[in-house]
């Protein structure tokens, strides 16, 4: 199964313009883009056969050259990730395509492989990506962006099968505060997605739906459309997961990445 990762990265975020090309410093106190630390959080991925930086943007497109990647470049009409992975489809040859969104330098490759081998043992599955559960430190820091009214990661429900039943950026399910148990039953949604070609050709026929819209979730419109995600719980093996999704978000990924 030839598989294809694509990094789609846009420099209009609205919530944080330019977010792609934000450094980071390093343990070693060099500093990298965010776009060259997810590159390089790719090439640790087993099994992939080609890996490409996914922009509309030239000054992405000269960063990600300058570093070594490789670019696809794609029109401006896209209005998020799969979007863009879906019209760059037409530029590769894929049976498998692999979605790690630009602002998760964090993801460990065992979560990527996952999604590959549950696409390679499921032939009737068509999109996957991968939930985390929360420890108490990640349950925390999403009260904490909801309390700042920071928009911040995205938690999942799904039901007994692992198939996906909504994803939000509020934190489901609630927990009235001080009954929080052990262990935390919220999951993080990790922002990678393993597709199908077929999947991404349906997607790109489906008009934006409303809970897609005022959540800002792009997997909404599968399940809007009644499309199975199917949800595959990774282990952290001990590391801090969080994307960079806010300003303060770097300081997060930095004190993690002193640490590493």
């Amino acid at each position: 199964m030839k598989t294809v990762l694509m990094i789609p990265a846009r420099y209009a975020s609205t919530r944080y313009p330019g977010k792609p090309l934000a450094e980071l410093r390093q343990k070693d106190g060099t500093v990298k883009s965010l776009i060259q630390m997810t590159w390089e959080a790719a090439l640790q991925v087993g099994g992939i056969d080609a890996v490409h930086v996914v922009t509309d943007d030239d000054r992405i497109r000269n960063a990600a050259e300058g570093f070594g990647a490789s670019v696809l470049m794609t029109s401006s009409e896209a209005t998020n990730g799969t979007e863009r992975c879906a019209e760059a489809l037409a530029q590769v040859d894929a049976d498998l395509i692999v979605n790690l969104q630009g602002d998760a330098p964090l993801t460990p490759p065992w979560f990527v492989e996952a999604l590959i081998d549950r696409m390679k043992d499921d032939t009737t599955a068509q999109v996957a990506t991968p939930v985390l559960r929360c420890d108490r430190q990640t349950y925390d820091m999403f009260i904490e962006d909801r309390k700042a009214g920071r928009v911040g990661g995205t938690t999942a429900v799904f039901d007994t099968n692992l198939h996906g039943l909504y994803f939000s950026k509020e934190v489901i399910p609630y927990m009235a505060p001080g009954k929080i148990p052990d262990p935390v039953p919220v999951f993080h949604h990790v922002g990678v997605y393993a597709y199908r070609p077929d999947a991404l050709r349906a997607y790109m026929s489906w008009p934006e739906g409303p809970l897609e819209a005022r959540e800002g979730l792009e997997q909404l419109r599968f399940l809007e459309n009644g499309a199975t995600v199917a949800c595959v719980e990774v282990d952290a093996r001990g590391r801090l997961f969080w994307e960079l999704n806010n300003p303060e978000d770097i300081a997060r990924i930095e004190s993690v990445l002193a640490g590493a």
